[in-house]
């Protein structure tokens, strides 16, 4: 989550953490046996124990135990916990490899993942821009068509960077003229990023080079001279991963240059909580700030004018009250997409020379999801009921004309230039991977640019829009997909996946681990909870706070109706969820723990009561409240899953994953959460975790990584719903 920006801010009290981990020095035995459990599995489960510590906080007079703290400890930092780490994923594999048909998956995994693959191209100078996947290569390459109808042209390949090939290529952007990319690199799935510039006519990296990156755009100068992005300080040494991300700032960076020679271009140290986000209108005469302070769609909206840099910065939006999302700027216009006074969003322009805004396209019954200048058109995106819908308008909201795309699915991309009319999209479906489309704004026609060859045949899956009522009577969305001839007259095997947070919506695509579960003979279902940004701020608003639980209620409506259907039955629903959807997946487990067969939370913020002390979690709040808020706290407490695991209620399977690396939502969380299921008397499924190495948060993760996990949770889900046993 950034947006997703699930996980930040660093440890409440090092004293008492001190000293419950100094408690451990003689007492880490990670061998020493547990009961084995009494299930149809593989082969027996010998937990390693894990040692308890007395470690307590007081929140506003309760008392909170907390024995697995010393879980939260970097794994690059403490031994004990890396110890740990080995005797669970030792536990795991064995149990994971001795499960049928793991080997089949995987195997047939990688045979339907190995085909061409393209990302949504950006042009600029006469030259495209554009990722490309062969099949299995764990990292896509950026290539470059110099000219139309030539070939094109390596100009990064990641596949070099590490022998893991967990090194990957995470953001780039072309300067105006195509004559330089800058680009960053994510290393072992961390959020922290190093930034460099290539020269794309030599195709070398220029010297520049730029570190403690995160949570930043890189927006070119006009004239192609450097770019502006934002950086934190640099942490202590060793707290990388864990300590808190404030005092970011903007700087602007000049080609050749040392990074300390940078200029720096706003800050706000009397506020340190806030992200700036800068982005330079494309004639050069502006750069516009976005400053929020957590994950809600708020912020404030500074100008800079570039044609007279001793001229202050001007406050154009004060107060962190409603969202504006900068399209771009025409002469002294800048358009908008805004929800003030549009939980479901419109755009406006705003007349530097004079106060007001100006609507442009009114809010409607689709919610708008952002927007671009193509030429002299504004290209708008809008979902409606959980789908893409496009259209263009000129800039007074006249001449509108609908954008036709080639099937019910969602589309990315559409990157626009002022004085271009030509641009590129990526359509894809449940049941169809991501075709790349070029189009004209002015024509508004769409043509065919990249389509990939597939060694599965898309037509042959059925895919259906339900609504179903949630425990208030609210409709909730909900695809279900599975092959074309499945007898829907019995019940099968079904994985249930939702979010449900930070106003992110969950459109229709596609993805081949997916298509593996439903070419196994499993249904999937994809559930539109509240909390996220289908139907608009209200619908955001719906489910966050201390409406938390509406969530929670909705993804437990939504496994009922697959039940009350014959879809499925409880002894054959899996569910799966991460980050902020691995939360979810925590919370009801413990709510309706008789529901499933087999859950799967991925990355996920367990310990509600401290998921604010660490590196990104402070945004959060924004979302879940604060801990240190008594009723936000009292709320918190409530659904946190590892404070409310019932011991002696009969527990589904689960198999929790997360990565060493991941500094966004910590792996304390789920460490901790493994230890308090393992602990407790759940019944007789396997609880188990694994622990993925340089992986990070999800981002960047390589082919071959994703493969085996993908096998690995299948299998687990599969054989404890029927599916491969």
């Amino acid at each position: 989550m950034l947006s997703d920006l699930s996980g930040r801010n660093a440890g409440s009290n090092a004293l008492m953490r001190t000293q419950a981990i100094v408690g451990l020095c003689a007492a880490l035995t990670i061998a020493q046996p547990a009961l084995a459990t009494e299930q149809s599995s593989p082969m027996p489960l010998h937990y390693p124990a894990t040692p308890r510590v007395e470690q307590t906080d007081t929140h506003f007079g309760v008392t909170i135990a907390d024995p697995y703290r010393w879980l939260e400890n970097d794994i690059r930092q403490d031994a004990r916990v890396q110890e740990w780490v080995d005797a669970e994923n030792k536990l795991t594999h064995e149990y994971l490899d001795a499960l049928p048909k793991r080997a089949e998956i995987a195997h047939r995994l990688s045979e339907i993942f190995d085909y061409e693959k393209f990302r949504v191209p950006q042009e600029a100078g006469g030259r495209v821009f554009y990722e490309h996947n062969s099949g299995l290569q764990n990292q896509f390459v950026l290539q470059v068509l110099d000219k139309p109808g030539a070939k094109p042209r390596n100009l990064l390949d990641p596949n070099q960077w590490a022998k893991d090939g967990a090194t990957a290529l995470d953001a780039w952007a072309p300067s105006h003229d195509g004559k330089h990319v800058v680009y960053s690199v994510e290393d072992g799935g961390s959020d922290w990023r190093t930034v460099k510039v290539l020269d794309v006519a030599t195709g070398k990296d220029l010297p520049d080079q730029l570190h403690w990156v995160k949570f930043s755009g890189m927006s070119w100068a006009a004239d192609g001279s450097g770019f502006f992005y934002s950086r934190f300080p640099e942490p202590a040494k060793g707290a990388e991963l864990q300590s808190t991300n404030l005092d970011q700032r903007v700087y602007f960076h000049k080609l050749g240059s040392a990074q300390e020679n940078d200029r720096l271009i706003y800050a706000t140290p009397d506020r340190p909580k806030l992200l700036h986000q800068a982005e330079a209108s494309f004639d050069g005469h502006y750069l516009v700030i976005a400053s929020a302070e957590g994950t809600d769609d708020r912020n404030e909206v500074t100008l800079i004018d570039l044609h007279q840099p001793k001229t202050p910065p001007r406050t154009l939006v004060k107060g962190l009250e409603h969202s504006y999302r900068l399209i771009e700027a025409v002469g002294s216009h800048l358009y908008f997409v805004t929800n003030l006074d549009a939980p479901r969003y419109r755009i406006v322009a705003m007349d530097l020379a004079k106060p007001g805004l100006t609507e442009i396209v009114p809010q409607s019954a689709a919610t708008i999801e952002g927007a671009s200048l193509i030429g002299k058109k504004l290209l708008v995106q809008t979902i409606e009921d959980a789908k893409s819908v496009v259209f263009t308008t000129d800039l007074t909201g006249g001449d509108r004309r609908a954008v036709e795309l080639p099937g019910i699915g969602s589309v990315s991309g559409f990157a626009g230039r002022p004085d271009s009319h030509n641009s590129y999209y990526g359509y894809s479906s449940f049941n169809a991977p991501l075709s790349i489309f070029s189009f004209d704004a002015g024509t508004g026609k769409s043509t065919l640019f990249k389509a990939p060859e597939v060694k599965f045949k898309p037509d042959d899956y059925v895919v259906e829009q339900v609504f179903y009522p949630s425990k208030d009577g609210t409709k909730i969305p909900m695809f279900i997909v599975h092959k074309t001839g499945l007898d829907t007259s019995k019940p099968h095997p079904t994985l249930l996946y939702a979010y449900g947070g930070f106003n992110i919506s969950m459109l229709p695509s596609f993805s081949v681990s997916r298509l593996e579960w439903m070419e196994m003979g499993g249904v999937y279902a994809l559930a539109n909870l509240r909390g996220g940004g289908e139907y608009g701020k209200d619908w955001h608003d719906a489910g966050r706070l201390m409406k938390k639980q509406n969530v929670f209620d909705d993804f437990i409506a939504g496994a009922e109706y697959l039940i009350g259907r014959g879809i499925t039955t409880s002894a054959q629903l899996a569910i799966q969820g991460g980050s902020n959807g691995g939360l979810l997946v925590g919370a009801v487990v413990n709510q309706r723990p008789d529901l499933f067969a087999a859950a799967l939370p991925a990355v996920g913020v367990m310990d509600m009561l401290r998921f604010d002390q660490f590196t990104a979690g402070r945004f959060w709040t924004d979302d879940y409240g604060s801990p240190s808020v008594e009723a936000d706290f009292r709320y918190l407490w409530t659904y946190s899953p590892i404070h409310n695991v019932h011991a002696g209620a009969k527990y589904p399977a689960i198999l929790i994953t997360t990565a060493d690396t991941d500094d966004r939502v910590v792996p304390g969380h789920s460490f901790k959460y493994a230890a308090t299921l393992q602990n407790a008397d759940l019944g007789p499924e396997p609880h188990l975790i694994r622990v993925e190495t340089r992986a990070g948060h999800g981002s960047g993760k390589p082919t071959d990584k994703q493969i085996q996990e993908v096998a690995d949770l299948w299998a687990f889900a599969g054989y404890h719903t029927g599916l491969t046993r």
